[in-house]
């Protein structure tokens, strides 16, 4: 038998999947939630600033794979023989001249500035607005295959917040990379910067790198946008690799550390969604949702169908950054169930400050009701927003919570609410946000279909798409389109041990890796003809709404 890892790093924790590369069923997994993030360390919500801890990669790393060999029938680990890692991103970090994190390094280990900027920070709106002031009036529009708009959830726009902000890292800092690019390098034992793999995923899609113009922006670009980014380019790359590719062997201290051997095969690192995607058995004309606390949306793409086609407002199309030889396309929502994560603080509010005081039951009891409370908000807010029909749903709301990443990203924006009356309940707000998130689907996939992008089907992954019948149907009476879901529940892990197994040499290709490990469906959707019709003239408002708040409040 042959076994592979596939290794998924989240906002969150990371998980380990351990893989039978000719049939695709799971052996074993193990989850672990970073330590120091838990903890809620080096992180400002209310300045955007999000950071992790190297250490957290490695502690999870080692846990969890070594947890999920222990549930493995004996000898499994001397089967293993390919290893593959996803993470969110943008995250990236800034290293010495070794391509060490300065963060290992003892004089930055508390510094936030020398983690890694996990996806979600947004600490870089003024960088990221420079970039696109910059590019629209350079020779080269760098911004052009990244849907000409650049994002402060992305590479240059955090690198160059992080140098302007510190002086200590401006001084000490050699290169950067992605979590995705040092995850491989680390258990490589090759870290070096100057010939590190890095991702054409990461790189394609987030740092502006297009092999046309000979890699990433020219040095005079960078340095034109701030002198303190002079060097970074000569110490960064100007080639990529595709994520089907070996990076090398496990080093002997990782084998010894992992339990594993040193034939083991370390592939190219990627980011989750796009992992997701192949996991979730990606082809032409699907668009895949990866839908977790914001959505990656991922579609592949022939290179006839593409042409010389610029989809405006996306996070790029990168020629290799999904499937190689195929172009892969980006899209996605700052959040989504991140939206009823707020929803849920919000209506939780006397539970853990309230009832969290009162002394009139015992501990154990109130503890035990706090628990059952907040875990049945989420799903008794469905089963009662589920019964309101449309024309009551009077409620409108935006998605913009966490900003908008597509169409057209604007990370100044914020979430509005309208239509409140006496009579609003939870119940009927919490539809309205349900209905916001898919409104901003429906915007991706109209910017798709308007630029000439054929989509066939839709596809869901993720814990949501598996987990609430309201939000998957809402979102298929919105789109009007059926909507497959991944039998899964790992697809991400899944679709990064895919590419473990091609590195291997277990399969030629990814598709052949997506026919021998594949897991099918679990669910299909399909929209109400009635709700569809109505949702299609609500949906006017959902855009009215967006453009006042757009222009009117954010301007």
């Amino acid at each position: 038998m042959k076994y592979v890892i596939g290794l998924d790093y989240g906002s969150d924790s990371a998980r380990a999947i351990i893989v039978n590369a000719l049939t695709g069923e799971e052996l074993a997994t193990s989850v672990k939630n970073y330590p120091r993030w838990a903890e809620g360390k080096f992180c400002i919500p209310s300045a955007n600033q999000y950071r992790q801890h190297p250490q957290d990669y490695i502690d999870v790393l080692e846990f969890t794979v070594k947890d999920a060999l222990s549930k493995c029938p004996a000898g499994t680990a001397d089967n293993v023989v390919g290893m593959a890692f996803d993470t969110t991103g943008s995250t990236p970090v800034f290293t010495d001249k070794t391509g060490t994190p300065l963060a290992l390094l003892p004089e930055f280990a508390e510094n936030p500035n020398a983690m890694f900027v996990l996806w979600k920070d947004h600490t870089g709106i003024k960088e990221a607005n420079e970039i696109n002031e910059l590019a629209e009036r350079w020779d080269i529009n760098y911004t052009s295959y990244e849907g000409g708009i650049y994002s402060s959830e992305w590479f240059w726009a955090k690198a160059l917040h992080v140098l302007r902000a510190d002086e200590k890292i401006r001084k000490a800092g050699y290169s950067i990379v992605e979590h995705c690019d040092w995850m491989p390098a680390l258990l490589t034992g090759n870290t070096d910067p100057h010939i590190i793999c890095r991702s054409r995923c990461a790189s394609g899609h987030k740092a502006m790198w297009l092999e046309q113009w000979g890699g990433l922006p020219s040095e005079e670009f960078l340095t034109t946008l701030d002198p303190v980014l002079a060097g970074y380019r000569d110490r960064l790359y100007s080639e990529t690799c595709p994520t089907d590719r070996k990076v090398g062997n496990l080093s002997t201290e990782w084998a010894s550390r992992l339990g594993l051997s040193t034939d083991v095969a370390i592939a190219v690192g990627a980011f989750d969604a796009h992992t997701g995607a192949v996991g979730a058995e990606i082809k032409p004309g699907a668009l895949v949702r990866i839908i977790g606390t914001s959505t990656c949306d991922i579609m592949v793409s022939s290179y006839e169908e593409m042409g010389h086609k610029l989809i405006p407002g996306i996070c790029g199309q990168v020629d290799g950054s999904v499937i190689p030889g195929m172009i892969g396309l980006e899209a996605g929502q700052s959040a989504f169930g991140d939206v009823y994560a707020w929803f849920k603080r919000v209506v939780a509010w006397p539970i853990e400050n309230i009832l969290a005081k009162t002394t009139l039951i015992d501990e154990v009891t109130k503890q035990k009701l706090i628990a059952e409370m907040l875990d049945q908000i989420i799903p008794s807010l469905s089963i009662e927003a589920a019964k309101v029909p449309i024309t009551e749903s009077t409620v409108l709301a935006t998605d913009w919570m966490n900003g908008r990443r597509t169409p057209d990203a604007n990370q100044m924006l914020e979430g509005t609410i309208t239509g409140l009356t006496l009579a609003s309940s939870a119940p009927l707000i919490f539809r309205a946000l349900v209905e916001a998130t898919a409104y901003g689907s429906k915007a991706i996939v109209d910017r798709f279909i308007e630029n000439g992008v054929e989509i066939k089907e839709v596809i869901g992954i993720g814990g949501i798409a598996l987990k609430s019948p309201f939000v998957m149907q809402t979102m298929s009476d919105v789109l009007n389109m059926p909507i497959k879901v991944s039998k899964s529940d790992q697809a991400c892990a899944l679709g990064t041990a895919m590419f473990a197994a091609v590195a291997a040499g277990v399969y030629t290709k990814v598709e052949d890796a997506q026919d021998g490990m594949g897991m099918g469906f679990a669910s299909e959707y399909y929209p109400n003809k009635q709700n569809a019709d109505a949702y299609q003239i609500l949906y006017q408002d959902y855009i009215k709404l967006g453009q006042f708040t757009e222009k009117e409040l954010f301007s």
